[in-house]
């Protein structure tokens, strides 16, 4: 009672002006309407410290020349917001973001709705949030001045789920080094919300964000849409989670150029691909790299559940190389496509290519191995363009168990949710 008492006069005593906005932006200065509630324009450097939960209210950007530190540790809860204003943190280009978790204390992004503690435990109750809910706010999104592939060959583009009115959602430019800070140990859960008819925040949304930036160590537990999606740029990524998304686990765009090591893609029936990988949308090319990954699909006794719950789609000219692949669980019927005459294309010139696949099925109810396909029939070149399919023995096996070196090093989750 006594620290209710002593919240609710701080709540009266603490009040900051709000400083009108520009007419072509329609956010705000940050305004803080208690000491640990941020929304609207963060314009100077801020520290968000441990040990407090932070509420972010609405849309709230990180604006060029300002960084956000956000201590190991630190518990950030969002309010749902509607349509366009969903609660979203947005690092803008020129701005910076260093959130610097542990694996013994990571940053948490999460809903008001969530349970969870301002130390980062939960009650003796238990999580109230579980990989079912979805969609309780927006997401994190990182905008930065490396170079895309847009259409039309524009050099800049307005990020999806952000109004048009709002320039702090502008990505793109020609600086392959542009660094937007560092996160590490940070875990996003339960974002998403839709916008609009069709259009939903990512968890973690990557757009333009250039090789001089640091992410490594991030988890995405039960989003709306995509739980990481890279939109061009040529930042690298490392021990990546993503766990019952609503649509794609890893999401590749507009021609990304950088390298993700060690990542895992956990399906649940509400999810699509593990991965969807497109190619470049104007003239300018790029080519991705990933190393080492374990995605695993979704059953009931042999029956697929899911949206689609595919392996992966590559589209729209794809190019790069997806490599050390261990895929447990996938039931037959779900495959790894070309999806389109570019990208058979892709495949014969030598520029999208594959090596070292494991496909493990799963068991049944009775511990017998479901059925399934050879890979010739796991690999499928939906136009028949290509050798794509009669060299799939070349780099894919069916295997029984996992062997030591396949996939993901999954000891580098054991910090995440999803792990605990």
């Amino acid at each position: 009672m006594k620290s209710n008492k002593f919240k609710f006069s701080l709540y009266i005593l603490v009040t900051l002006l709000i400083i009108s906005c520009s007419d072509d932006d329609d956010t705000t200065t940050t305004t803080v309407t208690d000491s640990y509630t941020l929304s609207g324009n963060i314009t100077a450097d801020k520290t968000l410290t441990a040990g407090n939960v932070w509420t972010l209210k609405g849309r709230v950007s990180v604006t060029d020349g300002a960084t956000l530190t956000i201590e190991a540790g630190t518990v950030i809860k969002a309010t749902a917001g509607t349509g366009a204003d969903a609660s979203t943190l947005i690092i803008a280009r020129g701005g910076k973001i260093n959130a610097q978790g542990t694996a013994s204390s990571p940053i948490v992004m999460t809903s008001v709705s969530d349970n969870i503690q301002a130390d980062g435990t939960y009650p003796s109750s238990g999580a109230a949030l579980g990989v079912g809910t979805r969609g309780l706010w927006g997401g994190l999104l990182i905008l930065g001045k490396a170079p895309c592939s847009f259409k039309n060959d524009v050099t800049e583009l307005q990020i999806e789920g952000i109004p048009v009115s709002d320039t702090n959602g502008l990505y793109g430019g020609s600086n392959a080094a542009d660094n937007s800070g560092t996160i590490s140990y940070l875990s996003i859960r339960h974002g998403g919300a839709e916008i609009g008819e069709g259009n939903e925040i990512n968890g973690l949304t990557l757009g333009g964000v250039g090789s001089g930036t640091t992410i490594n160590n991030v988890e995405v537990i039960a989003n709306v849409d995509d739980g990481i999606e890279f939109f061009g740029g040529t930042v690298n990524a490392s021990n990546l989670l993503v766990w019952g998304q609503g649509d794609d686990g890893i999401d590749i765009d507009q021609a990304y150029s950088g390298t993700i090591t060690n990542a895992m893609v956990v399906l649940t029936d509400a999810s699509d691909h593990a991965f969807e990988i497109d190619g470049p949308e104007g003239s300018s090319t790029g080519s991705f790299t990933i190393n080492g990954a374990t995605i695993i699909g979704t059953n009931d006794d042999c029956d697929p559940t899911g949206v689609d719950g595919e392996m992966a789609d590559y589209r729209k000219g794809a190019t790069g190389a997806t490599n050390n692949i261990y895929a447990l669980n996938f039931t037959k019927g779900k495959d790894v496509e070309l999806d389109a005459s570019a990208d058979a294309a892709s495949y014969t010139a030598g520029t999208l290519t594959f090596l070292n696949w494991d496909i493990q099925y799963p068991l049944a109810d009775d511990d017998t191995v479901c059925a399934g396909e050879a890979v010739d029939k796991i690999f499928d070149d939906k136009v028949d363009e290509s050798t794509f399919e009669a060299d799939a023995s070349g780099w894919a096996e069916i295997v029984t168990a996992k062997k030591s070196d396949a996939g993901a090093d999954e000891s580098a989750f054991d910090w995440t949710f999803y792990k605990q």
